[in-house]
């Protein structure tokens, strides 16, 4: 397995995890893909919560919506994507790279989490472009999906927006990092632990992300009880796309679906500082 991440890097991820409440369960998956680091909390036996970080933000970006109640009613699971930041471990013999594996990949993290009846997967960003893909092709593993600010699912990103993130994606810097999120966030109060985490991802190896077409809903867009609840929240000071735009183009697409705007905040700053109103609306 490639070895995740370096000393300063692993010291910065256990100060994240540290702060967040109550124990913290560890546990790595074997996947046909490498090793997946799993953070389990929450009460043993309760409704399986499995969350998916945004691209480069790692499973302890969802430490403040544990904090804020979400492990009250749920047993979840925050994963590290493979190949991402973070202390998975990607298999040197076989990586990921196309939305089949990513979704053979999930169904082994799935499987490895063991039973515990119809399984909320929500994602974020990134990590919600995989769960709405994950969703079209695996329907009846999925009791709720829960999309938070999902890019390129149903709208495209802004141009401005991807050339403000290229010099951070080319040559990646802890003070790019830094610049990039106080434009996105428009200086939003973000954590200090976290940031230093995202600043030390820099020097993380770089694996090309998966990236593809939108995912295919139509099969989604069910009678009511056919299908997963499907929750979508977008960020209303989103600068990576139109919020509103998307919003309607997701309630047109899934009419079944709970759709709606959280106002107030940003893209990358949605899990951190939205952390209360994401689990009084959806977890």
């Amino acid at each position: 397995m490639d070895m995740p991440g370096t000393s300063s890097f692993r010291a910065a991820y256990g100060a994240v995890l540290d702060r967040w409440p109550g124990p913290v369960e560890a546990v790595d998956l074997p996947t046909p893909y490498g090793e997946t680091r799993v953070n389990t909390c929450g009460p043993a036996g309760a409704p399986p919560l499995v969350l998916l970080p945004g691209g480069g933000a790692t499973s302890t970006v969802w430490g403040a919506c544990v904090a804020e109640g979400a492990a009250r009613a749920h047993r979840v699971h925050a994963v590290d994507l493979v190949g991402d930041p973070g202390l998975s471990a990607a298999a040197p013999s076989r990586a990921i790279r196309a939305v089949g594996d990513l979704v053979g990949w999930l169904d082994a993290v799935l499987d490895g989490l063991g039973p515990g009846g119809p399984v909320t997967l929500a994602g974020h960003s990134y990590g919600a472009w995989i769960a709405a893909h994950y969703a079209a092709r695996r329907p009846a593993r999925l009791g709720r999906l829960v999309l938070l600010d999902p890019t390129q699912v149903f709208a495209g990103l802004r141009p401005g927006y991807v050339l403000r993130a290229l010099p951070m994606l080319v040559r990646p810097a802890p003070e790019r990092i830094r610049s990039f999120l106080a434009w996105e966030t428009r200086g939003a109060a973000l954590d200090p632990a976290w940031l230093r985490l995202q600043e030390e991802s820099a020097g993380f190896p770089a694996v090309r992300p998966v990236t593809g077409p939108r995912p295919d809903l139509a099969g989604l867009a069910r009678p009511a009880g056919t299908g997963p609840r499907i929750d979508i929240q977008f960020a209303a000071l989103a600068r990576c796309h139109d919020s509103g735009r998307a919003a309607r183009a997701a309630r047109e697409a899934l009419p079944g679906a709970r759709v709606g705007v959280l106002p107030g905040v940003s893209h990358h700053a949605l899990p951190l500082t939205a952390a209360a109103e994401i689990v009084r609306r959806v977890f």
